[in-house]
């Protein structure tokens, strides 16, 4: 799943917040007394980053609820990393899909209408590939 939240992080915070920004874990949280599972996100950044994210939370929880299914993170912990060290935060970037891959992702969604809808299944199927790369 976190590498879903990877993939799809600029659409969530924007352009300018994704450069800054990287999601890096995500904990299962069980409730005492009712026993259900909730999820939380941690978001690597600096720490004045994350006095700006702060005030975007809601927001944010909100963008990911809406992609990935409702009330499935919860909560956002800011984890702060060093402003002059933003790649090491960041996990290596994913390796593209091969010829194949991409033809037969391409095939399977020829039949999908909108274009909106084609382009964000050809982005999970991709990251969905990538996730299985080995």
């Amino acid at each position: 799943m976190l590498g879903r939240l990877v993939t799809r992080w600029q659409d969530i915070v924007g352009p300018e917040l994704a450069d800054k920004t990287q999601p890096v874990k995500i904990r299962t949280i069980k409730g005492r007394k009712s026993g259900e599972s909730t999820a939380s996100l941690d978001i690597a950044t600096t720490t004045a980053d994350a006095t700006l994210l702060h005030y975007q939370k809601d927001l944010i929880l909100q963008r990911i609820n809406h992609i990935f299914g409702d009330r499935w993170i919860s909560a956002l912990r800011f984890v702060p990393v060093a402003s002059n060290a933003p790649a090491r935060f960041r996990p290596p970037p994913a390796k593209p899909l091969t010829a194949a891959e991409k033809s037969y992702l391409s095939g399977v969604l020829e039949g999908v209408q909108d274009p909106e809808i084609q382009d964000r299944l050809m982005r999970l199927g991709t990251a969905i590939m990538q996730e299985k790369q080995p």
